[in-house]
């Protein structure tokens, strides 16, 4: 997998090549770029596309000591990581975490579309059962490294405080192994981790949804109303928000749609690249 070193410390992406329009797809917390996969599977045919892992956990290296892991840097992270691939008229596709958003907000140039999928927002920060639960665990010494290593236990993960509410259909072992295998192994990726999950504050989030106001390109909000982790309501509260944006439920899924409702997501995404009027959404659920 090619890596990029960005001011921040190396970044791990999948890049599909190609000469169709450019998607970045942005993951969460304690996941890496192969969350994506079914959709990826499906885009691929007809775009470029690019998936960082973005160290919240997953990542396979270290970032350096004093990298920026608060929301706000993550912000700057992608918008270099745009910058050094030379990607340009990008359609920004996020779930769960806010990095995106935060990018967004900010206006960057070589953001062309904006797609917000069942992610962090507003006063839901750090989201859900799981999330309030990370960071309580990072402010107590020595607490990552116990939570990892009790979700070597497999029936844990499958609780409300780890992924149990991620998905709806249970996610592979094999792929959460996967997922966990940097937290369990490396020091320093657990510092990562901690860094982020107790810089997270209410106010940060709440200002990252007010700038994105000024976000006037066009926008697709992807929500499901099952939503156990991000509040439901929130995905109308972001279209509402965002000056030319809509709004697309898929039904029978949780936080995770790309793996639950894959075929629908993409579907939603292929139409909104290709430029569907505003206010008229496509047949999906």
């Amino acid at each position: 997998m090619p890596q990029l070193e960005l001011t921040a410390g190396p970044i791990d992406y999948e890049d599909t090549g190609g000469d169709g329009p450019v998607i970045v797809l942005l993951g969460g917390l304690m996941m890496d770029g192969s969350v994506w996969d079914p959709v990826l599977d499906d885009l691929r045919r007809d775009h470029r596309c690019v998936v960082p892992t973005l160290p919240l956990g997953a990542h396979r290296r270290p970032m350096r000591p004093d990298a920026d892991l608060s929301l706000a840097g993550f912000a700057r992270m992608v918008a270099e990581l745009l910058d050094r691939l030379d990607l340009r008229e990008v359609t920004l596709v996020q779930n769960d975490h806010a990095a995106g958003l935060a990018l967004a907000g900010e206006n960057p140039p070589r953001v062309a579309r904006l797609v917000i999928s069942s992610c962090e927002a507003f006063e839901n920060y750090p989201p859900g059962l799981p999330g309030k639960n990370m960071r309580l665990t990072g402010l107590v010494p020595g607490g990552i490294f116990l939570a990892m290593q009790a979700l070597r236990v497999r029936a844990l993960r499958r609780l409300p405080i780890a992924f149990g509410w991620m998905a709806k259909r249970p996610l592979p072992d094999e792929l959460v192994d996967r997922w966990l295998a940097p937290a369990l192994s490396q020091r320093d990726v657990r510092r990562d981790l901690r860094k982020y999950v107790t810089s997270a504050r209410r106010e940060q989030m709440m200002q990252v949804c007010e700038r994105l106001r000024g976000f006037t390109r066009p926008a697709l909000v992807v929500w499901t109303p099952e939503d156990r982790v991000q509040r439901p309501e929130h995905g109308r509260r972001l279209a509402a928000l965002l000056p030319d944006a809509r709004l697309v439920e898929i039904s029978d899924s949780y936080t995770l749609i790309m793996r639950d409702q894959p075929r629908a997501f993409a579907a939603a995404i292929r139409e909104f690249v290709r430029g569907r009027p505003a206010g008229v959404s496509p047949e999906v659920g």
